[in-house]
Parts: structure tokens; C-alpha cells; sequence
């Protein structure tokens, strides 16, 4: 054997020995980080092939149907990222994705609720599992993010509806200042790829705090309630996770092909100002005509838009909204009107009746709008998608109002408020914003069902499932006093931070970490066990 030879011979032998741990790695980083990681999780605990007798019904299958709809979620998803938004829209392949992609997150949440409440009623938390219970909660929490932020992100009405909607609630904490649902650039990061993450780490703890802590023993199964953060002294039961795990993905799979052939996906056209201006031209006009007068809903609104004394909901004598302050400045007057109408070129009328209407008094200009919207109470629609009046004395306003439908008429205002100083324009928060002041997308919404009077948040166009996991959210603004306050968007938002707060923290709450032993569900879910070891 040659020096080289018996080198490599005694390198490659010292490998194994020092994987074992001798004394020259006791310092070492590494070697340490790895002695950690097998005392609390061996092989067999982080991939058992044995459990405990108790784990027979069917609830455990809800764990595994979860994680696999989450992986069908994952993949779906990321061919649509992967192709654009316009493919889900214009592609018959890519609407059968989205498809795909609508179905796996339906089935994802049910899984994940039914998961969630059996573990409930399982008292999921006691041994020292209470970590196990809190990643739960705060997986699905995430969820929630993340499939709101997919909604926003579709791009065609119902998400207008809902982003325009969700943005009051937002706004009434404070959030909407820095998570904007009007911006579909902000929300699209948000939805394929900061949310995802976060709800893959929370996952992984979770799971790996169940394969740490092992799952929870049938309540009572222990005389000594100290016995149950112990491991298991009972008999034990063959289990395959492999197995389990590739059976409930394929079960998912074929679930959600079968539904994306039946039932597709919902995908109704987004409203335009060029489509809106066409359709409704007279509320079109009349919406354009407070945005310049500056009494429209967004010119009222108050932070995080503007700056307007007395508005902002209280939760008490605060106004989060209002301490946060203005950081995404509009000015509907200048940004709907005056701003877009001074970029039509070779219009000497035009450029006159902005200079006058910017040359008047407070007082000239509201005399002109009263004028204004006197004869605006007699417009009609006529041939050809234009608006009849009759004439009055409002000075500029007639040619502002004429050449801001025309302008619309033409694609030209849409184009004009998604602008910006980036090369892609994807936040549509100017023109969503002025859309919403009208009358016609909420029209539009009441024939669909989406209003806030009929559960509208949780619904979808047409007969197909919305976000039905939102059905608590939805139900304040149902009752009162939620349904007659003037704060409801921050009340209805507090008071879910306040339940979510106590679903995290159930296993610290004496009343509530009681009720799944007073209920008694328990029972049926490990009636097996209990048969078979009566005493």
C-alpha cells in the first residue's frame, strides 16, 4: 500500500469515528448543534414508524390531508407565478390552474379548521404541548393572510370588491398605511412569497414540535396528569408516514383535479374607468365631478389618504388610524382631475378651463359646482354613451367634466392614474380609489352578493366558494352594535384580535382550556381506546 493509499485509508476511516463524537469535538459548533439535535429528536421521533394505540381516528388523517393540500397549494401556485397574471386570464390552461389553485386552498382550510377544532376538543395543548397548540393556531392565522392576499391578487372584480372593501378595516388599525390591498404589487410579494414562508416556518415548528413532544394521550388516560408530557408506556401500533403522507396527497390531488373539472373558477372581468365610463357615463361624471369639487368618499376619507379634520373611526377616545397619519398621500382634485386632464395635448379649451378653475377663489369654485350638480340632477344618457344636461352657469366645469369623460371614454384616465415613476405600474390604488367613489362597481357587487349586508367578505361571483373562513370576521358587521356603529371596521377588528388572542392562548385560560373536557367530544374521538381499556 503506498503512503497516499494508507492516507486516504486512514482519513476515510476517521470519519465514522469522529460522526460519533469524540473528545476533540466537544467545542466544536457543529458538533454540538448536532448532539442538541439528536437528544431531542432521534430518528425513530422524527420519523416514527410506531404510535402510540391511541392515534386511530379518523381526526389524525385531518393532520396529514392538511400538509398534502398545502403542497398541492404550493405547486399550483407557483405555476401561476411562474406564467404571470395574464395567463390565469387570457389562457385556457392557465384559468384550469387557477383552477387547481381555488380547490387545493378550499380543501386546504377545511382540512385545516376540521384539524384545528379536533385538537380543540382533543385539549391538544396539556403535557407541556402548548407550543404544539400556539404554531396551530398561528399557522392558520397565516393562512388567512395568505389566501386573503391570493384574493386581492386576482386581478378581475372580485378582487376590486374585496381589496376596495378590506382597505377600510385595514386602514381603521393603522395597517393599511404600510399593507396597502389597493397595491397589487405589494399584495402579489405578499402572496407568492413573504407569507408562504412564514406559514412554511410555523409548519415546521409545528411539526416538529409534534414529532418532540409526541401526540397528546386520550384525556384521563393518565392518573397523573404530570404523566402526560411523559412518553407513552402503552401499547404501540404499526405507522407508515411515508405511506400516510403519499396516500393523502394523491387523495388531494385527485380531489381538486375532479373539482377543477366540474366547477372551474370563478374569473368575472375587473372593472375600468374606460368600461365604467362607457356603461354608466352619468355616474361616471357625477363621481368625477366630486372628486374635483373635493367631497368624494376618498377626498373625506382622512389618513392614510389625506389629511381631514374629524374623520378616522375610535376604538374609545384613540384614532389609530389618525396617529399613524398620512402615507399614501391623495389628492383626489389633482390627481383624478386636474393632473390627468393637463397631459391632453393640443386642447386650447382644455388648458384654459384648467387654468381657471386653478386661478379661482374656494368660494368661485364651490359656486360653480353647486351650479354644477343642480344640472347634473337632470343628466341623461344618450346615444353613443355620452351625458345630456341641461346648460348652467359653473363656469370651466362643463369642458373639465366633458374632456374627463372623453378622456376616460378612451383608456386615457386608466393609463393616467396607474402611472407612476417605476417602469411597471402595478399599484392601482389611484384608480381603484375612484372607481369606488361611484355608484356602479357597488352596483354591480349587490348583484353578486358581496356586499357587507350579505356576508359579502366570505362570498365569490357567481355559485362558486369564497373565503369562507372568514364567516366569523363577516358575522359582526350582521348584529348590533357592530351593524349601526360609525367605528364598526375597528371594533369588528379588535374584537378579532381579541378572540384570536384567546384561541393562541387557550391552553393559559382556566374557563377555556376546561371546555373540552365538559364537552365531552373527546369521547368520540378516542372511543376506541376507552373500550378497550375499561377498568
Amino acid at each position: 500500500m503506498t503512503p497516499v493509499e494508507e492516507g486516504s485509508r486512514s482519513r476515510d476511516e476517521g470519519t465514522p469515528s469522529k460522526m460519533a463524537g469524540l473528545p476533540e469535538d466537544a467545542s466544536q459548533w457543529t458538533a454540538k448543534l448536532r448532539r442538541k439535535a439528536l437528544t431531542y429528536l432521534p430518528p425513530e421521533k422524527l420519523m416514527p414508524d410506531r404510535q402510540p394505540e391511541y392515534v386511530s381516528s379518523w381526526i389524525y388523517v385531518f393532520g396529514v390531508l392538511t400538509l398534502s393540500a398545502f403542497l398541492v397549494v404550493a405547486i399550483s401556485g407557483a405555476l401561476l407565478a411562474l406564467e404571470g397574471p395574464s395567463w390565469w386570464h387570457e389562457s385556457g390552461l392557465g384559468h384550469f390552474v387557477n383552477s387547481l389553485h381555488l380547490w387545493s386552498v378550499e380543501l386546504f382550510f377545511l382540512f385545516m379548521v376540521v384539524h384545528l377544532w379536533g385538537k380543540f376538543f382533543m385539549a391538544a395543548w396539556r403535557g407541556k404541548r402548548s407550543l404544539t397548540w400556539i404554531t396551530g393556531v398561528l399557522a392558520f392565522l397565516t393562512s388567512v393572510g395568505a389566501a386573503f392576499t391570493g384574493y386581492v391578487s386576482q386581478q378581475n372584480f372580485d378582487s376590486q370588491w374585496i381589496s376596495t372593501q378590506a382597505k377600510d378595516g385595514m386602514n381603521s388599525m393603522g395597517i393599511g398605511a404600510f399593507f396597502n390591498v389597493l397595491n397589487f404589487g405589494q399584495m402579489f410579494m405578499w402572496h407568492i412569497l413573504l407569507l408562504p414562508l412564514i406559514v412554511l416556518l410555523i409548519v415546521g415548528v409545528h411539526v416538529m414540535q409534534v414529532r418532540l413532544r409526541g401526540v397528546v394521550p386520550p384525556i384521563k388516560a393518565n392518573s397523573d396528569p404530570m404523566a402526560d408530557s411523559k412518553p407513552w408506556s402503552g401499547k404501540y401500533r404499526p405507522y407508515d408516514i411515508i405511506k400516510e403522507f403519499t396516500i393523502g396527497f394523491v387523495v388531494v390531488a385527485i380531489a381538486t383535479l375532479l373539482f377543477s373539472f366540474v366547477f372551474s373558477s370563478p374569473d368575472m372581468a375587473p372593472v375600468t374607468i374606460k368600461s365604467w365610463s362607457h356603461a354608466d357615463p352619468v355616474d361616471f361624471v357625477t363621481t368625477a365631478a366630486s372628486e374635483l369639487a373635493g367631497t368624494s368618499a376618498t377626498a373625506t376619507y382622512g389618513a392614510p389618504y389625506n389629511n381631514v379634520p374629524g374623520t378616522g373611526q375610535k376604538l374609545g377616545p384613540i384614532s389609530i388610524e389618525n396617529a399613524v397619519g398620512v402615507h399614501i398621500p391623495v389628492n383626489p382634485t389633482v390627481d383624478f382631475v386636474l393632473a390627468p386632464l393637463s397631459t391632453v395635448p393640443n386642447n386650447p379649451a382644455l388648458t384654459t378651463a384648467i387654468q381657471t378653475w386653478k386661478s379661482a377663489s374656494t368660494q368661485q369654485q364651490t359656486t360653480w359646482m353647486a351650479a354644477y350638480d343642480k344640472a347634473l340632477n337632470k343628466a341623461k344618457q344618450t346615444a353613443g354613451d355620452s351625458v345630456s344636461m341641461p346648460s348652467s352657469n359653473s363656469g370651466p366645469v362643463p369642458e373639465l367634466m366633458n374632456q374627463e369623460l372623453v378622456m376616460a371614454q378612451s383608456g386615457g384616465l386608466d393609463g393616467a392614474l396607474e402611472s407612476s415613476t417605476q417602469f411597471y405600474g402595478t399599484n392601482y390604488t389611484k384608480p381603484l380609489l375612484f372607481i369606488a367613489d361611484g355608484g356602479y362597481l357597488a352596483s354591480l357587487a349587490q348583484a353578486d352578493h358581496l356586499t357587507g349586508s350579505q356576508w359579502g367578505m366570505m362570498n365569490e361571483t357567481g355559485s362558486y366558494p369564497g373565503q369562507a373562513w372568514l364567516w366569523l370576521y363577516t358575522m359582526w358587521y350582521q348584529v348590533k352594535p357592530y351593524s349601526t356603529s360609525t367605528n364598526a371596521d375597528v371594533e369588528v377588528m379588535a374584537t378579532m384580535i381579541v378572540l384570536t388572542l384567546a384561541l393562541a392562548l387557550v391552553p393559559f385560560i382556566p374557563g377555556l382550556r376546561a371546555i373540552p373536557e365538559k364537552v365531552g367530544i373527546y369521547k368520540l374521538i378516542w372511543k376506541d381506546y376507552y373500550r378497550s381499556n375499561k377498568s
